[in-house]
């Protein structure tokens, strides 16, 4: 059974885990390990290893997520998720923003096409890449 995470309760964070996500959460658009350690240099941060260290901690309590074909990172915008095994995303190429899609018939058709091909997922991630209304609206 996987934990349930709620997110407006944070766990007990580190100081840079807390730094970190409190980054990311407030970020417009997803951010790289380097966007963040440049956000957070007068931090106290200096070094790539302590935001991936955070990133790391970050990713396994539920709280962010990794946007592969981007290679950046953002908060997880659906506190008490539970658990993340799979998770969509939204990705406007025009102006950047994400936004992260939690529908059940999804993640139940993701399933049943991986079980029905004798595949165990373990993580899914779908990113799904175009422009978003307002980026349409203005083209």
């Amino acid at each position: 059974m996987t934990a349930v995470h709620d997110h407006a309760a944070k766990p007990d964070l580190t100081r840079n885990q807390s730094l970190v996500f409190d980054t990311l959460e407030g970020a417009d658009t997803p951010l790289t390990a380097y966007n963040i350690l440049d956000r957070l240099s007068g931090e106290g941060l200096r070094a790539p290893l302590q935001v991936y260290r955070a990133l790391d901690k970050l990713l396994d309590l539920g709280m962010v997520h990794r946007l592969e074909s981007l290679n950046a990172f953002v908060a997880c915008s659906h506190p008490g998720c539970d658990g993340h095994a799979t998770v969509a995303f939204t990705i406007c190429e025009k102006c950047g923003k994400v936004s992260e899609i939690n529908d059940e018939a999804l993640v139940a058709s993701l399933k049943s096409l991986t079980v029905g091909a004798g595949f165990v997922p373990h993580k899914t991630t779908v990113e799904i890449r175009g422009l978003c209304s307002e980026c349409r609206a203005a083209a």
